[in-house]
């Protein structure tokens, strides 16, 4: 790996070194580096692009890295990823894409994860997206995600785009059986023309399964952003979705929650805000001593924490 190809990994993965356990590095389009263990077994796929994870049962403490760079201007690929996590299982999957455009083509990278999460297991998973570059070529992801969670399963996911993307749209999907719970918490600011669309929906359908997803957005420049989530609640469960969006400039969002009880039981929950930054919370960071543009900083950075 070349330099800028290092500092993207760090930058997307805070990886600064070969990590411990499992990973698989995905350079261009090509392998570039992966460790096994004893209880997680990477394999290529031989029918399409990507690889299937294997987490055995009742690993405890280990986690992988998957990330993939791009750094060759008009670049387009698919990949496939599929994660089996075994029953009582309990790791952390650290995953996302960088992308370095320096030319006038277009680099896009798209990807299919899907977890089967098995009973009783719990899984972290972390995904940054980032692009940067100086060339006119554009930055394009679009990650989906399919979740499949057993009964007494858990996954929480922690995904987070805040710079350098000139148009992504985010697709999750998921169903839960008896007691499994999801936990989404997404960050995405977006600058000049840039566009950002989150399209997420979940089947509750396990008796006390429960979802719970926040989307935290900052749209600056004439960059535009749309929310779109759905919660189905198709036996006793617990649902709630969140939008907060704080417009900058002449950014635009548009928040579109939707919720469908289909038991006597569902529980659910849906917020929406969208607005400008508060005019007394930029005075009271100014009297401290900060300019405006500061202010402005400060106030966004402790939003997308």
């Amino acid at each position: 790996m070349d330099a800028i190809q290092k500092e993207m990994l760090a930058k997307i993965a805070d990886l600064h070194e070969v990590p411990q356990g499992a990973y698989n590095f995905r350079i261009n389009g090509e392998g570039a580096g992966r460790n096994t263990t004893e209880n997680i077994d990477i394999v290529t796929k031989t029918d399409k692009p990507g690889i299937d994870i294997i987490i055995k049962p009742g690993t405890k403490k280990e986690s992988v890295h998957i990330p993939v760079v791009l750094s060759a201007t008009g670049l387009n690929e698919m990949v496939y990823n599929d994660f089996y996590i075994g029953d009582g299982a309990d790791v952390v999957i650290v995953a996302g894409c960088g992308i370095h455009n320096s030319g006038d083509e277009k680099s896009e990278h798209d990807g299919i994860h899907t977890f089967f999460v098995g009973k009783g297991a719990k899984v972290k998973y972390i995904e940054k997206h980032y692009g940067e570059g100086d060339g006119k070529g554009e930055r394009v992801l679009n990650p989906q995600t399919i979740v499949h969670l057993e009964e007494d399963s858990y996954l929480e996911m922690d995904t987070v785009q805040i710079k350098g993307v000139d148009s992504t749209v985010r697709t999750t999907r998921g169903d839960l059986k008896a007691r499994a719970k999801l936990i989404i918490r997404e960050k995405i600011m977006t600058h000049g023309n840039q566009y950002a669309k989150t399209d997420f929906e979940v089947d509750l359908d396990g008796e006390d399964c429960g979802c719970d997803v926040v989307s935290r957005s900052v749209a600056k420049g004439d960059s535009f952003q749309e929310y779109f989530s759905k919660i189905n609640g198709n036996a006793r469960c617990t649902g709630h979705t969140e939008c907060d969006a704080i417009l900058m400039e002449n950014g635009k969002v548009s928040a579109a929650p939707m919720l469908t009880a289909n038991d006597l039981d569902a529980s659910l929950i849906h917020e929406a805000a969208i607005g400008k930054i508060a005019g007394e919370q930029l005075i009271k960071l100014m009297t401290l001593g900060l300019t405006e543009e500061e202010a402005e900083a400060q106030i966004v950075n402790g939003f997308l924490r």
